[in-house]
């Protein structure tokens, strides 16, 4: 079809701009049609139709699975804000009703998030919305920002510098950093310097932008530190410093639950390091949604300093 002079809305079925943006998400026509709930034949139709309509490819195939074209890629961004407003406006149509809604909300956030979050959060989600339900992601994912365009993610929590165009953001909490190692170390009821911080044996957690940016300014600060052991999560931590001399440097908020839950002990870092903050997040299409508008509420009331 020559498009030259422009389509009119009447020409377009908007079933094809769903397909488009769920093809450009996943790179594949089959996982495409799994995540719509069509058939693929079904999706390489509405691909095809697409393709006669505005007088393009849209995706060529590769190794690396359907790329989109120029022409497609400059389409992505203004149909996928233009399908997350429409999508919106329909449900702020929609009352949230927090004592019969059953609804389920996805928030992403890092592991420091669910172990200091969710406790708190969990609690009074049951309290006010018996019903609804939570799905927690990482916030390490690399298309959260196109998961929070489309909606698929409703909240992210933690430092997402990342997350700037088209997003709103509220801080909960301000972090800083401390030393952690068990009781009994033999740097415990020591006067912890710089010194004593270069000599001792390290666990590094890598876990999220922020925390590797401190881990960096600490690398500069105190050049060669012996790092005996790397890991991705918070989860094993505890145990790890419960059995050995290693010491950490972690958020002081994470700190504090696990000296309360395990035999730990954390004293002031001696590298001076920023304070970074903690905040929560939502897409600019959400704003006005009333269930968004609820948990946001309630995390704030929940969860903020």
């Amino acid at each position: 079809m020559n498009n030259s002079k422009g389509l009119s809305l009447k020409d377009i079925d908007l079933n094809l701009l769903v397909v488009f943006r769920q093809v450009l998400q996943d790179r594949r026509v089959s996982k495409a049609a799994e995540s719509l709930g069509l058939s693929q034949p079904a999706v390489s139709n509405a691909l095809n139709r697409l393709r006669k309509l505005l007088d393009d490819k849209l995706f060529v195939r590769t190794s690396r699975g359907m790329e989109p074209t120029p022409f497609a890629q400059g389409l992505a961004d203004p149909l996928i804000a233009a399908l997350g407003a429409i999508q919106g406006t329909l449900n702020r149509r929609a009352p949230f009703n927090p004592l019969v809604s059953s609804r389920r909300f996805v928030l992403a956030m890092a592991d420091v998030g669910e172990i200091y979050f969710l406790p708190r959060l969990v609690g009074s989600l049951t309290a006010a919305a018996p019903h609804t339900k939570i799905d927690v992601v990482s916030n390490r994912e690399r298309n959260l920002k196109e998961q929070m365009e489309e909606g698929k993610v409703d909240l992210a929590i933690g430092f997402l510098p990342d997350l700037k165009t088209d997003m709103h953001q509220r801080r909960l909490l301000t972090q800083r950093y401390v030393c952690l190692f068990r009781e009994g170390h033999p740097l415990d009821g020591s006067d912890f310097t710089i010194e004593h911080f270069s000599a001792a044996n390290h666990v590094v957690v890598m876990s999220g932008r922020g925390h590797a940016q401190i881990n960096e300014l600490v690398d500069r600060a105190v050049h060669g530190r012996s790092v005996k052991l790397l890991i991705p999560h918070f989860v094993a931590l505890p145990e790890i410093l419960q059995s050995t001399d290693l010491i950490a440097t972690i958020p002081e908020k994470i700190a504090e639950h696990f000296a309360l839950t395990f035999r730990l002990k954390f004293v002031r870092h001696p590298v001076v390091l920023p304070d970074y903050q903690i905040n929560l997040f939502w897409h600019a299409k959400l704003h006005h949604e009333p269930g968004n508008q609820w948990l946001r509420r309630l995390i704030c009331d929940t969860c903020a300093e």
